[in-house]
């Protein structure tokens, strides 16, 4: 099947043009106010659609999050994905992750990125939901494996913990630490340092 007849048709593809204008509302809107204060009106004027079209496409707040979370997920997974086809070390590898979270943090905004990590480890989602799913988190625990079999790393616990325990840190720090840019890349440069150390061979 060629690539023009995969590209959604008619209804479909329109239903699919809403929904991202929707989203992409939604998104401005929950960086300006924070998703509990976000206004739907606000959203559904700003998307030129009607009300009932934001409830059918996002049946609550928290599914536009989730949306947006798959939606950032898959973009952070591919630039790490291009960067892992050039030369590299584990060290490079984490220092990218922290560049590429750090990164979204920005093009959100403090506000929403910290709705996204509440969204993110919320006690109700969906249960088959896992770790194991996180094409990130897949990435890094690849490259800490991949390092162990080098010689340059020693698996105390899983990769997957490994990996989750790093990401969860640098979640923290980034939601944690205010003051100058200088400082922050300076804590941010520690915590890569840090990391690297509890992974050396002993």
């Amino acid at each position: 099947m060629s690539e023009i007849q995969d590209k959604p048709q008619g209804r479909q593809a329109q239903r699919l043009h809403t929904r991202k204008r929707v989203l992409d509302a939604a998104v401005a809107e929950f960086g300006r106010a924070g998703a509990a204060e976000a206004d739907i009106a606000t959203i559904v004027e700003d998307a030129g659609v009607a009300r009932g079209t934001f409830y059918f496409h996002f049946p609550t707040k928290e599914h536009v999050l989730l949306e947006l979370e798959q939606r950032e997920e898959a973009r952070i997974a591919g630039e790490l994905e291009r960067y892992l086809r050039t030369p590299h070390d584990l060290a490079g590898v984490l220092a990218k992750v922290v560049r590429l979270i750090a990164a979204l943090e920005r093009r959100l905004g403090s506000k929403l990125f910290k709705d996204l990590l509440a969204v993110h480890f919320s006690p109700t989602r969906p249960l088959d939901d896992t770790w194991r799913e996180h094409s990130v988190i897949a990435l890094v625990a690849q490259e800490i494996e991949q390092a162990a079999e080098r010689g340059e790393a020693q698996l105390v616990v899983e990769s997957y913990h490994s990996a989750v325990f790093f990401l969860i840190g640098l979640y923290a720090l980034l939601t944690t630490t205010s003051g100058s840019k200088a400082l922050r890349t300076a804590v941010l440069a520690d915590y890569v340092t840090t990391t690297l150390r509890s992974l050396e061979p002993r």
